[in-house]
């Protein structure tokens, strides 16, 4: 999975690396992306921690941020 990829090698401790997987497989979810392996989940996660890193800390939030952000229309 992208986002544990990008995360290894972060200061993201257990709770925090929790709240992102979340908010990333909510992303992923929400805009019908399955295929773990298409190189958009790794712009997802990127958009994920990116934002998460502004103090949201919501996974919801981080998610509707993420969809927002990356131009998908809201579900």
């Amino acid at each position: 999975m992208a986002i544990y990829r990008i995360l290894q090698n972060t200061p993201f401790g257990p709770d925090e690396v929790a709240r992102l997987v979340t908010a990333y497989e909510q992303t992923l979810k929400a805009l019908g992306l399955t295929d773990r392996n298409d190189p958009i989940t790794e712009l997802v996660a990127r958009k994920i921690i990116e934002i998460s890193q502004t103090g949201v800390r919501d996974p919801l939030l981080l998610a509707r941020r993420a969809i927002e952000d990356l131009g998908a229309p809201s579900a």
